[in-house]
């Protein structure tokens, strides 16, 4: 069992950097991968980013590749989401999430979904 808790979301000027966090719960952090889901209004909820277990290995989706970066500390039983050259559509409610297995992560909409979720934090970037 895992409980992850997310924080960091706020309101942001476009081009402006925002740093999510999540705490999880629990002994067994390290056997999770982790990631990260979006969901604008009147969208679907859509896959962000990913860790492995280790912090070895990330993806992205392609829309934020090269201003998102995860990273996570397992001592801290805590991943994180830096965003940088934030934009407009980047506003939405930002998950976290938690499964043994990636592609429950990585390719959710077929794999997934992932087994553990944080409640959300809002992000909203003004243009």
């Amino acid at each position: 069992q895992v409980q992850l808790v997310e924080s960091g979301g706020g309101l942001v000027q476009a081009g402006g950097s925002l740093r999510l966090s999540c705490a999880a719960s629990g002994r067994t952090f390290s056997s999770y991968v982790l990631g990260w889901f979006r969901q604008a209004p009147g969208k679907e909820r859509e896959f962000v980013a990913a860790i492995s277990r280790s912090g070895s290995s990330t993806y992205y989706t392609d829309s934020v590749k090269g201003r998102f970066t995860t990273s996570r500390d397992n001592a801290k039983n805590t991943v994180y989401l830096q965003m940088n050259s934030l934009k407009s559509e980047d506003t939405a409610v930002y998950y976290c999430a938690a499964d043994t297995r990636i592609e429950r992560i990585t390719t959710a909409k077929t794999m997934g979904p992932p087994r553990y979720w944080g409640q959300g934090t809002q992000v909203t970037v003004s243009s």
